[in-house]
């Protein structure tokens, strides 16, 4: 069997309608680890579901439970060929976030998919069971096709990516040997463009924090206390207004990049972002001058006020505000260590006149760490290469996403390159109603990852690289 005949199997998977059908059978299981009278399903979606699927291909399964409570449980499957082959991660997630019945687009529900046009609705679509879906799939087509992969395979889904990962890092410390492997090919997130098949090979980092100002007790009557008393709400926006100006550039120099390498430079200079119909327009003047649109999401820091609050913002009376708080956020890069940030902020507002502006995150806040290969590490040119053979043209490679994946705990703890293959796009609605997928994007990516998968059973791949 060739590699031809291998594609042409996994389009006649598609065309035929199977692969909707396992879609559909997957989506139909509410796995949500947000809402807890629907945890049960995610055991379900591992042992009713992705279990036995793989056990069919030849994969020996183990369930466990996550170290972490509030985390939901974790499926390895092993497929083992040979000691002297390589050894190939695949990640993916079976979780998924609120369904948010009855806010969907002509009456559908979350949990069924249904097909309109080239657009395939319903929760998980997009993040992730689509995407998982097709490279379960790929596996499959390789082995019906060889009669075997040619290289050792593991497979490791989850099922708390959609609340931070929970237990993840825990996990995989304590299953190090049992996950290891030469790379990680996995698939999450979006495409830098509908039309344009991506490689990227990390993620942004990113971290949350509050910044805070408690004057007193209460609020006073803004006629009689009006210009008197310090406002809590005004000392916080003058305060943010120091660490961003109008424009969203970041005027700490600790909080930025110091440079953009020149091989980033190189790989994006001819990337054009484009989220696809309904995706908003970009602002072309924000953040940092002088960067294109790509460097300014895929090599740079944003600086982000996800919310803020001045006194009860629903019950409001004409008083000083004697209390304020900003939730925010800060992207990063691989360039800056996140523990500096804040340290680094609090140096800075005291520097400004704002020491009466706390500077925190919660106990469990919200971090998540930076990752990137290089664009001329070898598996990402072996990866290209074979992606290039299967649509006679290259894909777009992006040194890393602009949005956060647990991808550190690949990269560091268990310590392998990590090459991500999204077969999804940016204005999919993966969080909200309406999540859906393009059904040709599907195709191809099922035509893409089943020729990834054929060559990396074919012997001529990177080994283990320091």
């Amino acid at each position: 069997m060739t590699r031809e005949a291998a594609i042409a199997g996994i389009e006649d998977y598609f065309d035929t309608g199977k692969y909707f059908e396992d879609l559909a059978r997957r989506v139909a299981i509410p796995s949500t680890n947000q809402d807890p009278d629907k945890r049960p399903a995610l055991h379900a979606y591992l042992v009713e579901e992705i279990g036995p699927c793989l056990e069919e291909m030849g994969y020996r399964i183990s369930i466990h439970e996550n170290p972490d409570p509030s985390g939901g449980p974790f499926l390895i499957g092993e497929r083992f060929e040979g000691a002297d082959l390589v050894t190939v991660l695949t990640y993916g997630h079976g979780d998924v976030v609120r369904g948010h019945e009855g806010k969907w687009r002509d009456g559908r529900s979350p949990w069924v998919l249904e097909k309109d046009g080239d657009r395939w609705y319903g929760r998980g679509t997009a993040d992730n069971k689509g995407q998982h879906t097709i490279n379960i799939a790929a596996l499959a087509q390789v082995i019906k096709s060889r009669g075997k992969l040619g290289f050792n395979s593991r497979i490791l889904i989850e099922t708390s990516e959609e609340t931070g990962s929970a237990g993840l890092r825990e996990f995989c410390e304590a299953q190090r040997d049992a996950l290891a492997a030469d790379v990680l090919i996995g698939s999450d997130g979006p495409r830098i463009r509908p039309d344009a098949p991506t490689l990227f090979m990390g993620t942004r980092g990113a971290i949350n924090f509050e910044l805070s100002v408690n004057l007193r007790e209460g609020g006073h009557h803004s006629g009689n206390w009006g210009g008197l008393l310090s406002s809590a709400s005004i000392r916080l926006a003058n305060a943010i207004a120091t660490l961003v100006d109008k424009k969203g550039r970041i005027l700490l120099d600790d909080l930025k990049p110091e440079e953009i390498p020149d091989s980033i430079r190189e790989v994006l200079k001819d990337c054009t972002i484009d989220g696809g119909e309904n995706a908003p327009e970009i602002d072309p003047d924000w953040n940092e001058p002088g960067l294109t649109a790509a460097e300014k999401v895929f090599a740079w820091n944003s600086f982000e006020v996800l919310s803020m609050e001045a006194a009860d913002p629903k019950k409001v009376v004409n008083a000083v505000p004697a209390r304020a708080k900003a939730w925010c956020q800060i992207r990063f890069t691989v360039d800056r260590d996140p523990l500096t940030f804040l340290p680094a902020i609090r140096k800075h507002l005291d520097a400004h006149g704002f020491d009466d502006v706390e500077v925190g995150q919660e106990e469990d806040g919200f971090l998540m760490q930076a990752t990137r290969l290089l664009p001329d590490h070898p598996w990402v040119k072996w990866a290209a290469g074979s992606l290039e053979d299967t649509l006679d043209a290259p894909p777009v490679i992006l040194p890393n996403l602009g949005g956060s994946l647990p991808n550190d705990v690949f990269s560091e703890v268990i310590g392998m390159p990590t090459i991500w293959v999204p077969h999804s796009y940016a204005a999919c609605s993966q969080h909200a109603p309406n999540e859906h997928v393009l059904a040709p994007m599907m195709r191809e990516g099922l035509q893409m990852m089943t020729g990834l998968f054929w060559d990396m059973g074919s012997g001529n791949t990177p080994r283990k690289i320091a």
